[in-house]
C-alpha cells in the first residue's frame, strides 16, 4: 500500500504521513522544500519500517499536476492507494494588483492541481477498481470574509467539487472525502507561539494529531465530508448572523 501527500514535508502534511506510515503504508511526499523532504524522510525512515520517497516539484505551476501524475505512475510505476491532497498556501491582506502572481500561485495550487490530480488518479484508480482521494479543504470555505478573499473562495470550490467528484467515483470503488477543519497548529497561519499555545489550551485550535486521527478515520470509513471541532459548528453561523456594517467596521480596524 503507498499513500502519496503533497506539502507532506511539514505541518499537517507530516502529520498525515507519520499516521499512514504507522498503519503500513509506503510514503510518497511531495512539496517544494528540499531541506524539510530530506528531514521529514529521514524522521519517517527512522521511526517507521515502510518506504519513503520524496519528490521535488512546485505544485503551484500550472502543469504540477500532469507532470506529477506522470512522474509517478510513469517513471516510477506507482498509482497510490491514498492521495493526500494537502498542499496549501495562506495570506491575510486586502488584494491590489500586485498581489496578482500570488493570487494565481494560490488558485493554481488550490484548484487547478487539486483538480487535474483528482481527476488523473482518480481515472487510474476507478480503473483499478480501489482508492481515496482526501481533499484538504478549510472552514474558511463557508466564511467569505475580506482578508481571505482568495484563500476561502478557493477553499470554497475544494469542498463544492469534492462533494460532487464523490458521488461519481464511489460506485467504481474510489472514496474521495474533503476535510474542512477549523484553525491547525501548523506555521502556515504564522501566529506567534504564545497565540498558538493560548489557543490550543482553550480549543480554538486544534493540534494536527488530533485531526489527522479523525480525519483518516473518516476517510477509510468512507465519509463524503468532515468537519471537526466545535468551531466548525458555531463559528460560520455566528460570521453569517453579523451585519454587513459589521464585517466593513472590523476589516477596517484590521487592515
Amino acid at each position: 500500500m503507498t499513500a502519496l501527500i503533497t506539502g507532506g514535508s511539514s505541518g499537517l502534511g507530516l502529520e498525515f504521513a507519520r499516521q499512514l506510515a504507522a498503519r503500513g503504508y509506503d510514503l510518497i511526499l511531495v512539496g517544494n522544500r528540499a531541506e524539510e523532504l530530506a528531514a521529514a524522510r529521514t524522521e519517517l525512515a527512522a521511526q517507521y519500517p515502510v518506504a519513503v520517497t520524496t519528490h521535488f516539484q512546485d505544485l503551484a505551476e500550472p502543469d504540477a499536476a500532469d507532470r506529477l501524475y506522470a512522474w509517478c505512475t510513469g517513471e516510477r510505476g506507482i498509482l497510490p492507494d491514498v492521495l493526500v491532497n494537502n498542499a496549501g498556501m495562506f495570506f491575510f491582506k486586502e488584494l491590489t494588483p500586485e498581489d496578482l502572481p500570488r493570487v494565481q500561485a494560490m488558485l493554481n495550487l488550490h484548484v487547478t492541481t487539486v483538480t487535474r490530480c483528482c481527476l488523473l488518479f482518480g481515472a487510474a484508480m476507478k480503473r483499478r477498481g480501489s482508492g481515496r482521494l482526501l481533499i484538504v479543504s478549510s472552514m474558511a470555505a463557508r466564511i467569505p470574509v475580506p482578508g481571505i478573499t482568495v484563500y476561502s473562495a478557493s477553499k470554497a470550490y475544494l469542498r463544492s467539487f469534492g462533494r460532487s467528484l464523490s458521488y461519481e467515483l464511489k460506485p467504481a470503488g474510489v472514496g474521495v472525502t474533503t476535510l474542512c477543519p477549523a484553525a491547525v497548529a501548523t506555521p502556515l497561519y504564522r501566529l506567534s507561539e504564545k497565540k498558538m499555545r493560548l489557543g490550543v489550551a482553550v480549543g480554538l485550535i486544534r493540534t494536527p494529531r488530533w485531526l489527522v486521527r479523525r480525519t483518516l478515520r473518516a476517510l477509510f470509513r468512507g465519509r463524503r465530508v468532515i468537519s471537526p471541532s466545535f468551531m466548525n459548528v458555531y463559528f460560520p453561523r455566528l460570521i453569517a448572523l453579523l451585519p454587513g456594517f459589521v464585517i466593513a467596521a472590523l476589516w477596517k480596524k484590521l487592515k
